[in-house]
C-alpha cells in the first residue's frame, strides 16, 4: 500500500486511472474472479483512506474484464469461433484493433471518473505513520504467513492447479486454523458473514434454475427463431451491426452457451445469404460482451459487489450505460476499420 501511495501522491484521478491499468494487466489471464481479487487487494485499502467511491472501482473492473474477456482463452471467443466453425487465432487478430477501442474508452471513464472523485475530494495528503504503528502491532509470523497463502492461492488460482471452488476452501480452511484456532472466535466470524455468503449463494443457484429452465423447455430456439423471423428483409444487410446490438440483451438475459451456440448460428445462417461471412458474425457476436458482465447469471461480478459490499442492483443501474458506451465504442470501431462494413 505504501508504494502505491508514494505513486499516486493522495491524487484520486491517478488511483483510478492506475485501477484500469492495474485491472488490464492482470486480466490478461482472462479470469474475472482471479483479476477482481488481485485488484481488490491491492487497492481497496487505498479506496477507503481516501474515501473514493467503491462504485468508481467496480464499474472500472467491470469495463476492464469485460473487454478482455475477448481474449482467445476467456471463454467467449473461443465458443464464437468454435460456433461459426472460424480459426480462433484469425478471429483475434480482426479483434484486437476493436478491444483496443474498447480499452481507450473504459481508460476515459477512468478520467471522467477520476476528474469528479478530485473535485469532490481533493488531492488528499496522506500520513502513514499510523498504518505502520498498526503493521509493527500485528503478530510477525501471522502476517507473514497470511502474506505467503495470499500469493500461493493467486499463484494457483492463475496456473489453473485446481478448481477455484477447491483452492478457496482449502486456503479458507488453513487460515481459519492459523488466525482463528480458538472454535469460539471461527464461529463467531462465520456468523458475521453468514447472511452475505447465503444471499449470493442463493442468487447463483436461482440463477442457475433459470438458466436451466431458458435452455430445457426450447424457449432459446423459439426465441432466436421468433428474433429471425421479425426481421424485415430490409434489414438483412445489416445483420452484422444487430447482431453486435443484440448480443447485449441477449447475452445479458442468457449465458454465454445459449446464445453462441443457440441463437448465432441462427442468425448466422440467415445473414450467409446476404453476403455477411461467419467471421464476421462471430466478430459482431462478441461486441456485447462488456454487458454481459453485468447479468446475474455471471458468478464472478457477485464476487465482486460481495468484497466491495455494493448491492447487486444499484451496482447493475451505475455500470449499464457506461457498459453500452463501451460496447458502441468497439462497435464503431469496427465499422471504421471495415471489420463490420455497413452494407454488403
Amino acid at each position: 500500500m505504501r508504494l502505491i501511495v508514494r505513486i499516486v501522491k493522495g491524487d484520486p484521478l491517478k488511483v483510478v486511472i492506475g485501477t484500469a491499468i492495474l485491472d488490464i494487466s492482470v486480466a490478461l489471464d482472462g479470469d474475472g474472479a482471479t483479476t477482481y481479487l488481485i485488484c481488490t487487494a491491492a487497492l481497496l485499502p487505498l479506496y477507503r483512506r481516501l474515501g473514493i467511491k467503491l462504485q468508481y472501482m467496480a464499474t472500472v473492473l467491470l469495463l476492464s474484464i469485460g473487454v478482455m474477456n475477448m481474449l482467445p482463452w476467456g471463454g467467449p471467443t473461443a465458443r464464437a469461433a468454435s460456433a461459426m466453425k472460424v480459426d480462433v487465432g484469425e478471429l483475434f487478430m480482426l479483434l484486437l484493433p476493436i478491444m483496443i477501442c474498447g480499452l481507450a474508452w473504459v481508460v476515459l471513464v477512468a478520467v471522467i471518473f477520476g476528474l469528479r472523485e478530485r473535485r469532490r475530494l481533493g488531492v488528499i495528503k496522506i500520513d502513514l505513520s499510523e498504518e505502520t504503528g498498526q503493521l509493527t502491532s500485528v503478530t510477525n509470523y501471522r502476517y507473514l504467513f497470511n502474506s505467503a497463502l495470499t500469493i500461493a492461492l493467486l499463484v494457483m488460482l492463475i496456473l489453473g492447479m485446481l478448481p477455484m471452488a477447491t483452492l478457496f476452501m482449502i486456503a479458507f480452511a488453513v487460515a481459519m486454523l492459523v488466525n482463528f484456532p480458538n472454535l469460539k472466535h471461527q464461529k463467531e466470524l462465520l456468523a458475521k458473514h453468514a447472511e452475505n455468503v447465503l444471499a449470493i449463494v442463493s442468487l447463483i443457484f436461482a440463477a442457475g434454475i433459470f438458466t436451466g429452465i431458458l435452455s430445457g423447455t426450447g424457449m432459446v430456439d423459439a426465441m432466436s427463431n421468433s428474433l429471425v423471423n421479425s426481421l424485415p428483409a430490409s434489414a438483412g444487410p445489416w445483420l452484422g451491426i444487430l447482431t453486435a446490438l443484440i448480443s447485449m440483451p441477449f447475452t445479458f438475459f442468457m449465458t454465454n452457451d445459449a446464445f453462441y451456440f443457440g441463437v448465432l448460428p441462427i442468425l448466422a445462417q440467415t445473414a450467409t445469404s446476404y453476403g455477411i461471412s461467419p467471421m464476421q458474425m462471430a466478430v459482431a457476436s462478441l461486441i456485447g460482451q462488456p454487458v454481459h458482465l453485468l447479468s446475474p447469471l455471471v458468478a464472478s461480478t457477485y464476487l465482486l459487489v460481495g468484497i466491495l459490499n455494493l448491492d447487486y442492483g444499484l451496482n447493475q443501474r451505475a455500470s449499464l450505460k457506461w457498459a453500452v458506451g463501451t460496447v458502441l465504442c468497439m462497435l464503431s470501431g469496427a465499422i471504421v476499420l471495415g471489420t463490420l462494413p455497413l452494407h454488403n
